[in-house]
C-alpha cells in the first residue's frame, strides 16, 4: 500500500507543498515518524516536530504559518485532524479486506450465508443461521443455531455468539466476547442450595455498535437484552440479563450493569462503574469512573459521582472535606485539651 503526495492531496481535497511525488507506505506518529511515513500535525503542542521529523509526508492545517524549514512534504487541509481519521480508516479497510472461506470451517447446509462474505478457519457457524452481505467472520468464531446476522458485520477471532442471538447492520465485536451466555439466575431452595433458572430469552444488538474485547452480554431470563443503534462498549464490560442500554451510550471498561436495569440513550459510564439490577438511568446521564449506582437517577442530564453516587459538585465538595480530615483531627484534639485544661481550673 503505497502512496504519493499527490495522490493522497486528490484524496483529502488538500494541496500538495513539496515534492508531490514523494511516496509514503506507512502511518506514523510525527515525532515517531521514519521516511516513507505518513504523519499529521493538529496540536500546536506538537509543532516543534514538524521541524525535525523524518516523516516523508506531513498534513497540516491550511492555516499553519512555518517558522522553520521542514524536509516533509506538505498536504494542506481544512482539518488535519479529520483528514488523518479519514485516512486510518481506509488503511483499516484495506488492512482487514478479506475475502472468501478458508477452511478448515465449518458451516451447516441450512445456514445463509450472503454475498461477499469472510469466514476465517475454525470457524462454526450453526443450523439455520442467516449471515448477510459484507461480513466478517474471523477464526475461531462460534456462532450458535439460528443466529441472526445483518450486513457489514465484522466478528474478529474467539467470538461465540450464542443461540437466536440477534445483530443488527455495521456491528464490530471484538476478540474474546460472549454474546448471549445464560444470565446469572438462580432461586434459592430450602436445603441452601440454588437451582438455576434457565435463561430462555436472547441478546439483540442494533446497528452500529461496536463492543470491545472480552465483554459479555448475558442473554435474557425472558425477552430480550437488547443494546441499542450507535452504543459503544469498551474491553471488559459485564452486561447482565434483560438489560437495555440506549441508543448512543458508551461504557467504559470493567463496568457492571446488573440485571434487567434500563440505561438511558447518550449516556456517559466511566470505567469501573458498577450499576444495581432493576433501575432506570435517565437520558444524557454521565457516571464517573469508579461510582456506584445503587438507586433509580431520573433527572436528565446530570453528573454522578462517589460510591454511593451522588451529585458530582456535591461529590466534589465531599472530596475537599476528606482531604481537609487531618487538620481538622488536629484542631479537634487541640480544643479538647484546652477543654481539659480549663475543666481543671474549674
Amino acid at each position: 500500500m503505497q502512496f504519493t503526495a499527490l495522490e493522497l492531496s486528490l484524496l483529502l481535497n488538500g494541496t500538495v507543498e513539496g515534492d508531490p511525488l514523494v511516496s509514503v507506505n506507512q502511518l506514523a506518529k510525527i515525532e515517531d515518524a521514519k521516511t516513507g511515513s505518513l504523519s499529521f500535525l493538529a496540536n500546536p503542542k506538537y509543532e516543534q516536530y514538524l521541524y525535525s521529523t523524518d516523516a516523508s509526508i506531513v498534513i497540516v492545517n491550511n492555516d499553519l504559518v512555518l517558522t522553520a524549514p521542514t524536509n516533509a512534504t506538505l498536504i494542506r487541509v481544512e482539518n488535519a485532524y479529520s483528514a488523518f481519521s479519514v485516512l486510518l480508516e481506509k488503511y483499516n479497510t484495506l488492512k482487514l479486506n478479506k475475502t472468501g472461506i478458508e477452511q478448515p470451517c465449518f458451516i451447516h447446509p441450512s445456514a445463509q450465508i450472503g454475498k461477499n462474505v469472510y469466514i476465517g478457519s475454525f470457524a462454526y457457524i450453526g443450523p439455520n443461521v442467516k449471515i448477510g452481505n459484507n461480513c466478517k467472520i474471523y477464526p475461531n468464531t462460534y456462532i450458535a443455531d439460528d443466529v441472526i446476522i445483518a450486513n457489514d458485520v465484522t466478528l474478529f477471532s474467539g467470538v461465540k455468539i450464542y443461540f437466536d442471538c440477534v445483530i443488527g447492520n455495521n456491528v464490530i465485536i471484538h476478540s474474546g466476547t460472549i454474546i448471549g451466555a445464560d444470565g446469572f439466575g438462580f432461586a434459592p431452595v430450602g436445603d441452601g442450595t440454588y437451582s438455576k433458572i434457565s435463561q430462555i430469552g436472547n441478546v439483540i444488538i442494533e446497528d452500529d455498535v461496536e463492543i470491545g474485547s472480552n465483554t459479555t452480554v448475558d442473554r435474557a431470563t425472558m425477552g430480550s437484552t437488547i443494546i441499542r443503534r450507535g452504543v459503544k462498549l469498551d474491553n471488559l464490560i459485564q452486561i447482565a440479563h434483560n438489560v437495555e442500554i440506549g441508543a448512543n451510550t458508551v461504557v467504559a471498561a470493567q463496568t457492571g450493569i446488573s440485571g434487567s436495569t434500563k440505561v438511558g440513550e447518550n449516556c456517559i459510564v466511566g470505567g469501573q462503574v458498577g450499576i444495581v439490577g432493576h433501575l432506570s438511568i435517565a437520558k444524557g446521564t454521565q457516571i464517573q469512573a469508579q461510582a456506584g449506582i445503587g438507586r433509580n437517577i431520573t433527572e436528565e442530564g446530570k453528573k454522578w459521582a462517589g460510591s454511593p453516587a451522588v451529585p458530582f459538585s456535591d461529590n466534589m465538595r465531599s472530596v475537599i472535606v476528606l482531604q481537609r480530615l487531618p487538620e481538622l483531627e488536629k484542631r479537634v484534639i487541640e480544643l479538647e485539651k484546652i477543654i481539659a485544661e480549663l475543666k481543671k481550673g474549674h
